[in-house]
């Protein structure tokens, strides 16, 4: 099969990487420097300057853009993708940018809609490893208008990609448990590293627990602020649950209260092993 990319950063990086044994991968993208990489480390079989060519010449297309150049990207393009085009986009948000690609009002292209729950904190084609992907979680969100033959590609592609378990959710559910799983742990982790107000030296005392919950926090500047503002309602809801939580073990704290501490640690222990449980159950 030939597949195309459009944005060859990361996530298309990886996507080429794990593909390009069983099909045959070309790209698009506005950066000379990837491109020459991509082609000097064989990570894309072609690239293409004409855009007519490269829809014309794939089977399918993977978008790997931020939501806003996607949507643009989209409106620019949308009377030369051919009749029956299938797309497969990739961004981290659903509801809302289903709602504007659909006003476009595209005739004969069907776009599945995906988001791979694997990344980095690392940016470029350059970080690109087929390994991100290696048993990994995978999101459909269908929408009516999705051929089922086309969900049942883009299904079979995340397994070739190594996926361990592919889900179909609707939009608003896939934004509200991400704007719960990712968006906010990446709140915390930003606001825990913006929070240190010591003047000793920090690396000297670093353990495992301050690692492991700070490394999201080396964060993409250009990417995240677009998935917060466009999950804001759902993400907000979350921000609302944890301050409630925070204020309890403050409150707790400020009280000396060992039981309600004890209690509401039993009771995080409880949750998490079950969501480990789980976790382990799709491996």
């Amino acid at each position: 099969m030939n597949i195309g990319i459009v944005g060859l950063g990361l996530i298309g990086g990886t996507i080429a990487k794990s593909l390009k044994n069983k099909h045959y991968i070309t790209g698009y993208d506005i950066s000379k420097d990837t491109i020459d990489y991509a082609l000097e480390n064989n990570i894309i079989q072609k690239a293409y300057n004409n855009l007519n060519d490269f829809f014309n010449d794939n089977d399918i297309i993977f978008l790997c853009l931020y939501p806003k150049s996607m949507i643009n990207f989209i409106f620019r393009n949308k009377d030369i993708f051919p009749k029956y085009s299938i797309i497969i986009e990739f961004s981290g948000i659903k509801k809302s940018v289903i709602s504007e690609i659909e006003s476009i009002n595209l005739d004969n292209v069907d776009i599945i809609y995906a988001h791979p729950i694997a990344g980095s904190e690392k940016v470029g084609i350059k970080h690109s490893n087929e390994y991100i992907f290696d048993k990994a979680n995978f999101v459909i969100t269908p929408v009516e208008t999705n051929k089922k033959g086309n969900i049942d590609l883009a299904i079979s592609l995340a397994k070739e990609m190594g996926f361990k378990n592919v889900s179909l959710i609707t939009p608003s559910d896939h934004d509200d448990i991400i704007a719960y799983t990712s968006q906010l742990t990446h709140v915390l982790s930003l606001s825990l590293v913006n929070s240190l107000s010591s003047t000793l030296d920090t690396s000297k005392f670093i353990g495992d627990s301050y690692r492991d919950l700070t490394r999201i926090s080396m964060i993409n500047e250009k990417l995240w602020p677009e998935l917060f503002i466009k999950n804001k309602a759902a993400l907000l809801n979350k921000i609302e649950s944890f301050e409630s939580e925070l204020k309890a073990f403050k409150g707790a704290i400020t009280a000396e209260d060992y039981k309600k501490l004890e209690e509401m640690m039993v009771k995080s222990t409880t949750i998490r092993s079950k969501i480990a449980k789980g976790d382990k159950n799709d491996s």
